[in-house]
């Protein structure tokens, strides 16, 4: 598989990952990578930090272990440095939701930042840095206010 469709499958695989519950899945992504907020500050690194992180955000429903969402991300530009083994990546992200009690609707849109290093053949992420720029409805989702957080 080319270094470009190897990172693109990186950036969907981490909205499979939220989208199922699988929360320990997704923070497999991170293993090596820093998790950086709007602001520029680091949130978390690792695997563990990022698993911990999620799982005080993310409302999963106890009937389906979902949250109820599809990430849907889109505009991917991939920058590849194969002498490096480094890339750079942006992307816009959408995210909805609908629940029993919850129509279906669109709760938040932004921006993803990435950055990628390529160890032992194969790309991971070594930086994502998430930035809502339409913030809706998010009661279901989050289990803490993000227009109020410093996160």
């Amino acid at each position: 598989m080319d270094s470009y469709r190897e990172i693109e499958n990186l950036i969907y695989k981490y909205a499979e990952l939220i989208d199922s519950g699988n929360l320990e899945g997704m923070a497999q992504l991170f293993c090596y990578a820093d998790f950086i907020g709007p602001d520029g500050k680091l949130v978390s690194h690792g695997a563990e930090e990022f698993l911990a992180l999620q799982r005080r955000a993310v409302n999963i429903d106890s009937n389906t272990n979902t949250p109820h969402t599809k990430h849907i991300t889109t505009n991917v530009i991939i920058e590849v440095d194969e002498s490096l083994d480094k890339a750079t990546a942006r992307s816009y992200f959408t995210v909805l939701q609908s629940t029993e009690n919850f129509a279906l609707q669109p709760i938040i849109a932004g921006r993803y930042k990435d950055s990628f290093e390529r160890a032992n053949g194969h790309w991971r992420f070594r930086r994502r840095q998430s930035i809502p720029d339409l913030i809706g409805d998010l009661s279901k989702h989050l289990l803490f206010d993000l227009k109020h957080s410093d996160t």
